[in-house]
């Protein structure tokens, strides 16, 4: 009995090692299939084009949120004359904030066009790097 239990022993350490073998052999031919890792933002026209294009749906949703939280101020006031004002004061902020936000944009899209004939950063910065490199 003895001898039985330290064959089946002998073999399950025998297949355990040939488990781990496989497993090296596996991940060393995965490691060959990896891909090099690449840079997060690979242009800079990319990169302010990402930035502006986020601040910009940042804005927009910010004052989003203000004017319904304005909206909602007016229907909570119940009638009273100082609450009433307080959310009128926040409607109005909330859409001078969207004008602004719309006018900066408007003269972003115009100053890019005016002075390089694209409306995107990231095509405006790579004509001037191939410009530069040709």
């Amino acid at each position: 009995m003895k001898k039985i239990v330290q064959k089946g022993i002998s073999a399950l350490a025998g297949a355990a090692a040939i488990a781990q073998a496989a497993a090296v052999t596996v991940s060393a031919a995965a490691i060959t299939e990896i891909d090099p890792p690449t840079a997060f933002v690979s242009d800079i026209g990319v990169l302010f084009n990402n930035i502006l294009t986020f601040v910009f749906i940042i804005a927009a949703l910010l004052v989003f949120f203000y004017l319904i939280w304005g909206g909602i101020d007016w229907i909570t006031s119940g009638g009273d004359k100082g609450q009433t004002e307080k959310a009128r004061n926040k409607i109005t902020a909330a859409i001078v904030g969207l004008i602004v936000l719309l006018a900066s944009f408007a003269i972003l899209q115009l100053v890019l066009r005016f002075f390089t004939g694209g409306s995107d950063l990231n095509q405006i910065l790579d004509q001037n790097v191939n410009q530069r490199l040709n």
